[in-house]
């Protein structure tokens, strides 16, 4: 039986926990955190993105996820809580997904860029 867009992200969000703006400052700002936008480059070009956020694409996530690999980012560890965000939350939960079956423990869903803006949350172009 094949799966639909939506059992994909109802698995995803099953998963993964959602967190609130307000909790994901507190990590960032403690320097427990790492904040990750999955949003495609022109996306955060016309709307800026979470400030010091790593912008990883989808797409790329288990390549920069994967220590093997050239394209790895050392600055994803366990050793982080690692919050991801993307447009709408959809692609985060995916990504937060996969960085789980990837082995990272502390994978949270912060949602959609908006949301952080709307909250107060810092941002860079």
């Amino acid at each position: 039986m094949s799966k639909s867009a939506q059992d994909f992200l109802s698995e995803a969000n099953s998963m993964v926990p959602s967190i609130a703006v307000a909790e994901a400052l507190s990590l960032i700002n403690s320097g427990k955190a790492v904040v990750i936008d999955v949003r495609d480059g022109k996306e955060i070009d016309q709307s800026g993105t979470v400030k010091n956020a790593l912008r990883i694409p989808r797409g790329m996530i288990e390549f920069v996820a994967d220590p093997t690999t050239s394209f790895y980012n050392d600055q994803i560890s366990n050793d982080k809580e690692i919050l991801v965000i993307c447009g709408a939350g959809g692609m985060a939960a995916l990504t937060g997904k996969t960085l789980m079956e990837m082995g990272y423990t502390n994978v949270h869903n912060v949602g959609g860029f908006s949301a952080w803006k709307d909250a107060g949350g810092p941002t860079e172009d």
